[in-house]
């Protein structure tokens, strides 16, 4: 493998792939917190550039080391992902509705960003058996364009979400909890049935 125009191209495009489920999460966050400061936009979108980059070089080691074990993990990977999705999807919907009367919405803690971050990351994984056949160096240049691929489309979607959550109001959080379980379950089916 070199460093050629293919190379760049390809990682973008796996970039933009594996960025789709980080972009409508942040678009959720967005949504839910309206008012957000630029600063948190930039952890967000920071968190999911670094899990999106992270899981790919995790799977290449697996693949380098320990390829069976990952092999029988993989199953798994749509399961996690949706039991951590309808998790935090149900807990913005119910927090929306006792907090229905109420001006300030809960906003995107740590803990609740590091599990959209892994949740929407560890179908990633995977993607270190399409990068098996490059050196480490290829491999984290790979990381990197995933990385800074997803920072800017999640920074996007913070922000997309921030402008309708102000016009949604009451209803983004709401709006925002449905699409985070939409996306579990699309990557259950998906990992699952196809």
């Amino acid at each position: 493998m070199t460093y050629n125009f293919m190379f760049f191209f390809n990682n973008i495009l796996l970039g933009v792939g594996l960025a789709m489920d980080a972009f409508s999460v942040s678009l959720a966050n967005g949504l839910n917190e309206p008012k957000m400061r630029k600063r948190k936009m930039l952890a967000i979108a920071s968190t999911f550039a670094f899990f999106q980059a992270a899981m790919p070089l995790i799977g290449w080691l697996c693949v380098h080391t320990i390829v069976e074990k990952f092999k029988a993990f993989e199953k798994f990977i749509p399961y996690i992902a949706l039991v951590l999705l309808l998790y935090i999807g149900i807990s913005m919907i119910v927090n929306a509705i006792k907090n229905k009367d109420e001006e300030e919405k809960p906003r995107v803690g740590v803990l609740a960003l590091l599990v959209q971050g892994i949740a929407t990351s560890i179908d990633a994984l995977s993607v270190g058996f399409t990068i098996a056949s490059y050196d480490f160096l290829m491999a984290l240049c790979s990381a990197l364009i995933i990385a800074l691929v997803t920072f800017i489309i999640c920074t996007s979607g913070v922000y997309i979400g921030r402008k309708f959550g102000t016009k949604l109001s009451g209803k983004a959080t709401i709006l925002g909890g449905a699409i985070l379980i939409f996306i579990g379950i699309e990557i259950f089916v998906t990992g699952v049935f196809f």
